[in-house]
């Protein structure tokens, strides 16, 4: 998968990976936990050639968690390892070892925070909901600023000491507002964007400069009811379940990789605002899931969908 952060003296890239950004090195402290991240073509033998790695470095695996699809013929594991007096004799057997497995990988002291841009309009529960959870040590991120294409949020902003940024967007300025949204995530080393109900569709431009790093919420459980009013479709239709998806942005609407849904049970006598308010409880929820998820390097791109350790 695209990797939102890499360490550049302790990852190796098959030929086949492409980063889209210049990223930046992370500070490799001793004694810290560090999580590894990998993925490679099926074959016997990868964990114990992974471990063996850990164990001759005298380090301790502390969990590990693995899958193989059997369609795809492809391997993801993760691996959460301890006790590093140093990480750099990680470098050459895992480059070695990389080569020999056609294998991508990161490791990342368990400890980083990613920085993590909100992209909001005129709904703000998500946004709302993933500012205190980071503040009050739920999520482990840093949100350096906000984008929003109203002004309604600077004050919330402000309140939780976040640079606010109004962008506006009409139909003749949304290619220079995309333009401005890519200078601000290289200049703020941005690792990850979330679109939390921001109701602007994002070009093709920007969906493969940043492919793999942008999460949306989706108000409905997808596939179903997709659009910009979904509670109102399923009042329409009558249904007893309604839902939130968590997915990857891709240049075809709401057709991302799915990283997290859940539902919430619902009946004949909801009116559509009722059904508004269930389900925006069922997003604040699914969302702050999915970036937490992703934080902590627990999901993985697979194709069309994901590998999720959760």
């Amino acid at each position: 998968m695209p990797p939102p952060f890499k360490p550049v003296a302790l990852s190796f890239s098959a030929i086949n990976q492409k980063a889209n950004f210049t990223t930046r090195k992370a500070p490799i402290m001793a004694s810290q936990d560090h999580i590894l991240t990998l993925s490679c073509p099926d074959k016997a033998g990868i964990v114990h050639s992974v471990t063996g790695v850990l164990a001759k470095q005298g380090l301790t695996v502390l969990d590990l968690q693995q899958f193989s699809d059997p369609d795809l013929k492809k391997f993801f594991m993760r691996v959460h390892f301890g006790h590093a007096d140093s990480t750099s004799q990680l470098q050459a057997p895992f480059g070695d070892l990389a080569k020999d497995l056609e294998m991508d990988y990161q490791i990342v002291p368990k400890a980083h925070k990613p920085r993590v841009m909100i992209m909001v309009s005129k709904i703000g529960h998500c946004l709302n909901d993933l500012l205190f959870r980071q503040k009050t040590g739920q999520l482990n991120i840093e949100i350096p600023l906000i984008v929003s294409n109203h002004p309604e949020f600077e004050g919330l902003a402000k309140s939780y000491g976040v640079a606010f940024h109004h962008l506006p967007v009409t139909k003749d300025t949304k290619a220079e507002q995309e333009s401005r949204i890519l200078d601000l995530i290289k200049e703020q080393d941005i690792d990850l964007v979330v679109l939390a109900r921001y109701m602007q569709i994002i070009s093709p431009r920007l969906c493969a400069e940043m492919s793999g790093r942008i999460i949306n919420i989706h108000h409905s459980f997808l596939p179903s009811f997709k659009g910009a009013k979904p509670y109102h479709q399923a009042y329409d239709r009558g249904v007893k379940i309604i839902g939130a998806t968590a997915h990857f942005v891709t240049a075809d609407l709401d057709e991302g990789p799915i990283i997290e849904q859940r539902v919430a049970r619902v009946d004949h006598s909801m009116s559509p605002k009722e059904l508004l308010d269930e389900g925006s409880n069922v997003e604040t929820q699914v969302l702050a899931a999915a970036v937490k998820w992703w934080a902590e390097k627990r999901v993985f791109l697979n194709g069309h969908k994901t590998v999720v350790f959760n």
